[in-house]
C-alpha cells in the first residue's frame, strides 16, 4: 500500500495536529483555543449501546429468540439434497431397470 493511501484512509481517525510542542510550552493560553474548540466538539458521556444486527441477534438473542429459522434451513437443505439424489436415481434407471 502506498503511504498516501494509508494517510488518506486514516485521516478521519487521527485528530489533526493542533497542539504542537512549541505551542504548549510557550505558556500563552490564547494559543490553545483551537485545541479547546476541537475537544469541546467531541461527544461527552458514555457511548450509547450499539444495536446488534445480523442473524444471531435477530433470531437467537432477545425476546424473539427462536430456533425456527435454523430448523427450516436444515429441512430446506435436506429437501434440496433429496430432490437432487432422487433425480440422479431416476436418470440411473432410465435405461437400466432393476
Amino acid at each position: 500500500m502506498h503511504a498516501s493511501l494509508v494517510r488518506r484512509q486514516l485521516g478521519g481517525i487521527i485528530p489533526p495536529k493542533i497542539a504542537t510542542p512549541s505551542l504548549l510550552t510557550s505558556g500563552s493560553g490564547s494559543s490553545l483555543t483551537p485545541l479547546v474548540n476541537f475537544y469541546s466538539k467531541l461527544p461527552k458521556g458514555t457511548a450509547s449501546a450499539v444495536a446488534g444486527g445480523g442473524i444471531k441477534a435477530r433470531y437467537f438473542s432477545g425476546k424473539n429468540a427462536s430456533a425456527g429459522p435454523l430448523v427450516w434451513t436444515i429441512l430446506g437443505l435436506f429437501t434440496f439434497g433429496y430432490a437432487i439424489d432422487y433425480q440422479m436415481h431416476l436418470k440411473h434407471h432410465k435405461n437400466h431397470p432393476h
